[in-house]
C-alpha cells in the first residue's frame, strides 16, 4: 500500500505529457503569447517570465506565437522549478471503493494499489472515453487509417494518396504534416457546405465568462455551447495556409463520407461527390466523452449522473451527444451520481479535463483560463477536507492550549471592592 499526499501519475515518459511534442502537430500555439496559462496568477512562472529571462525583451517584442515544442520546454521548466510530484510511465487501470477511502490500480513504472481520499482525473482532450471512431471506420483494418491523436507514422505516407476527415485544427495541422512528409496527394474531405470563419467564442471572451459561467442557469450554458457548436470552430490561419499552398493538396467541401471500404490493398472511399482510392486516412473527428467503454472506469461509470440524466430539456435546443454524454458536475468538479447513494465516492472524484466545459467552462485544460479552473478545483477540495474532518478540527480547537499572553503582561488597576457586614 502505497499512501503519500499529493501526488500525480501521467502515462506519457518524461517531458512527453501532454499533446504538444505528440499528437500536437501544429507549428505554434493558437492562444496569445501573453496568456499566463498554468502561472496561477505569479508574474515569475509566466511563459513570458521564462522566455524573457533567456532571450530578453527584445527577442519576446519580436515574438508572434509560442512554438509548440518551446511550450513543452517551458512546462518542462515549470515542473522543474515547483518539483511537482510527478510519476511518469504509469497507468491508472482501476478505480474502486476501500472504505473511506478510494482505490486505485496502477501498473507500469509503478505496480501497486494506491489509496486516496480525493481523486482528479486531469486527462485532457480525451476526456474520460478517448478519441471519436466514425461507424463507418470501425471495422476498417488500422493499417490504411488513424485518428489525428494517434502516433502516425508520417514518414511512411510519402509518395502516398492521403485523404483528411475533417476541418478543425487538427485536421489542418495533420494534412500539413502529411504533405510536408511527401504525400503524393492529400484530399481534405469536409462534410460542410462552407469553412466555418469565425471563432465564435473570442467574441465574449472575458473575466466574466471564466468566473461565471459555471453559475449560468442550465439554459444558458446550453444555450451557448450549443450555438458554438453549430457554428463550429474555424481551423487557425496559418494552419489553413500550411495546407493550401501545397499545388497537390485538394479542398472538397460538401463532402458528407458514406462507405469506406477495403479494396486491393487500398481504402475505397464513397462520399457525396464521389467515390476514390486512397492508400490511407487520416481521421480528425474528435473526441468523445462516453466512458462506459473503458474497463479503469467500470466501475463507477453506470452511477455517474451526465445531463442527458438531468438537466437537459428538449427547450434547451440541440439534442447533441457530446453534451448529452458530458458529466452532471458539481462545484468543484466533483462527478454526482445518477442514483442517490448508489456510489458514494463519486464526490470524492474530480472532472478537471474537457468533459467538464458544459457544467464549468472552458476552465478545465485550454491555456487561457486553466488557473482560474485549478483554484476553484483546490479551493473545492480544500473545503470538503475541512467540512469532512469537522470534529478533528474541533478537537484541534479545543485542545489548543498555547497562549499568546502568560498574565504578567499587565498590572490590574481596578478600584477594590470592600465588602461590609450587614448585623
Amino acid at each position: 500500500m502505497v499512501i503519500d499526499n499529493v501526488i500525480a501519475y501521467d502515462a506519457a515518459p518524461q517531458g512527453q505529457e501532454g499533446p504538444w511534442v505528440t499528437f500536437a502537430r501544429m507549428e505554434t500555439l493558437r492562444s496569445p503569447k501573453t496568456l499566463h496559462g498554468p502561472a496561477l496568477g505569479l508574474p515569475l512562472l509566466t511563459f513570458r517570465a521564462w522566455y524573457t529571462a533567456q532571450w530578453g525583451d527584445e527577442a519576446w517584442a519580436q515574438l508572434d506565437k509560442i512554438p509548440k515544442d518551446q511550450w513543452m520546454d517551458y512546462l518542462v521548466w515549470f515542473r522543474q522549478v515547483l518539483n511537482l510530484p510527478i510519476q511518469n510511465g504509469v497507468r491508472m487501470t482501476r478505480i474502486s471503493a476501500a472504505g473511506e477511502l478510494i482505490a486505485i490500480d496502477v501498473e507500469g513504472a509503478v505496480n501497486t494499489t494506491v489509496y486516496t481520499r480525493k481523486l482528479v482525473l486531469a486527462t485532457g482532450r480525451s476526456g474520460l472515453g478517448g478519441t471519436s471512431v466514425p461507424d463507418f471506420l470501425q471495422h476498417v483494418d488500422r493499417q490504411y487509417w488513424a485518428h489525428s491523436a494517434d502516433d502516425i507514422d508520417f514518414a511512411a505516407l510519402k509518395g502516398k494518396n492521403v485523404a483528411v476527415i475533417g476541418a478543425g485544427a487538427s485536421a489542418m495541422d495533420n494534412a500539413a504534416t502529411a504533405l510536408e512528409a511527401g504525400a503524393a496527394s492529400l484530399d481534405m474531405l469536409i462534410r460542410r457546405p462552407e469553412m466555418p470563419r469565425i471563432n465564435k467564442m473570442t467574441g465574449i471572451g472575458s473575466q466574466g465568462v471564466v468566473q461565471g459561467m459555471h453559475l449560468l442557469p442550465d439554459e444558458w450554458k446550453w444555450k451557448i455551447f450549443d450555438y458554438v457548436a453549430a457554428a463550429q470552430t474555424p481551423p487557425p490561419h496559418a494552419s489553413t495556409l500550411r495546407v493550401s499552398h501545397h499545388e497537390n493538396a485538394h479542398f472538397y467541401l460538401n463532402c458528407g463520407i458514406k462507405a469506406v471500404t477495403e479494396q486491393a490493398g487500398q481504402l475505397l472511399i464513397s462520399t457525396s461527390q464521389r467515390q476514390k482510392a486512397y492508400d490511407y486516412l487520416i481521421a480528425a473527428t474528435g473526441f468523445k466523452n462516453d466512458f462506459s467503454g473503458r474497463a479503469e472506469f467500470a466501475n463507477i461509470a453506470p452511477h455517474i449522473r451526465s445531463w442527458a440524466d438531468a438537466r437537459y430539456q428538449t427547450a434547451m435546443g440541440s439534442a447533441r451527444t457530446h453534451m448529452l454524454e458530458a458529466p452532471d458536475l458539481g462545484p468543484a468538479f466533483e462527478f454526482q451520481e445518477r442514483v442517490a447513494g448508489a456510489c458514494p465516492m463519486l464526490q470524492h472524484i474530480h472532472c478537471f479535463n474537457d468533459a467538464a466545459m458544459l457544467s464549468h467552462g472552458k476552465v478545465s485544460g485550454d491555456i487561457p483560463a486553466v488557473s482560474a479552473g485549478a483554484e476553484r478545483l483546490v479551493r473545492g477540495i480544500t473545503a470538503a477536507l475541512f467540512q469532512e474532518d469537522i470534529q478533528q478540527h474541533y478537537a484541534s480547537l479545543e485542545a489548543f492550549a498555547h497562549p499568546e499572553l502568560l498574565g504578567d503582561e499587565w498590572t490590574d488597576s481596578s478600584p477594590l471592592i470592600k465588602h461590609e457586614v450587614l448585623l
